[in-house]
């Protein structure tokens, strides 16, 4: 399997990102949040820095998982009927399409039913699957403890003036 990083993009057999064991790369800033680096890469981009010289790295990683609630198997079913109502509903439509104008109504009203229906078996079925394992909802997000605004070196000295709202001086056509 091939990365973005080392499988060339034509002729000139650079990849679309450059791999950081080929390219130097310091670190302009290190933040505490993904915004901050946004905010930090979008103040170089509005002072003309080339961008692409640069990588938002998230270190310290780490796994978050936020409880939302207690999950029964009523609560599953639930949950599976509001998703088998969304299927049914594009089934639906997708019959409404092909069918015959007459009748459309009670073939939606089928469709988003039998959705439903299968939806909150499937849930229930799944839920009770667990054995009483899992009897709670999360959402889990990946979280850094850190993010490093990185810069190719060659370009560090003036992602610095720039960071610090000196103006960008003219530079040739790569950047430099």
């Amino acid at each position: 399997m091939t990365t973005p990083a080392n499988h060339p993009t034509g002729a000139s057999g650079r990849g679309l990102v450059p791999n950081t064991a080929e390219v130097d790369y310091r670190i302009l800033k290190t933040v505490a949040s993904y915004e901050q680096a946004q905010e930090l890469v979008d103040r170089l981009s509005d002072g003309g820095f080339p961008v692409e010289k640069s990588r938002i790295v998230g270190t310290g990683l780490r796994s978050v998982e936020q409880i939302t609630g207690r999950l029964t198997v009523g609560r599953a079913a639930g949950r599976g009927a509001l998703s088998g109502l969304w299927f049914g509903l594009m089934i639906g439509l997708l019959f409404l399409i092909l069918a015959p104008a007459a009748g459309w109504l009670t073939i939606l009203l089928m469709t988003l039913g039998f959705g439903a229906v299968w939806g909150a078996i499937f849930g229930a079925l799944g839920h009770a699957a667990t054995r009483g394992r899992r009897d709670f909802s999360s959402i889990q997000v990946m979280e850094a403890q850190s993010y490093d605004v990185l810069v190719e070196a060659t370009h560090i000295t003036l992602a610095a003036q720039v960071a610090d709202g000196q103006p960008m001086p003219d530079v040739g056509q790569d950047g430099r």
